[in-house]
């Protein structure tokens, strides 16, 4: 299954599942990374890490290390 380190610039994703555990995978949850949330790619660094998404209205930057933990379907528009 691809993860959001997968998602091309400018492509949304919708979040089936964050995979790790303790502290890290209740971090990306709290930034609001949830099963079934919408994300989308919006750029990425030059040297590659981090990328900046948007989730839920807001813009984050997560390290391409986590978004490697989060499983998502990539949306086809």
């Amino acid at each position: 299954m691809p993860t959001l380190r997968d998602v091309d610039v400018g492509q949304s994703a919708t979040v089936v599942r964050v995979n790790g555990t303790g502290a890290v995978a209740r971090r990306i949850m709290d930034m609001g990374i949830t099963k079934g949330v919408k994300v989308l790619v919006r750029r990425v660094a030059p040297l590659g890490d981090p990328i900046e998404i948007t989730v839920r209205g807001y813009e984050l930057s997560i390290r391409k290390s986590d978004a490697e933990m989060i499983e998502v379907e990539i949306n086809r528009t």
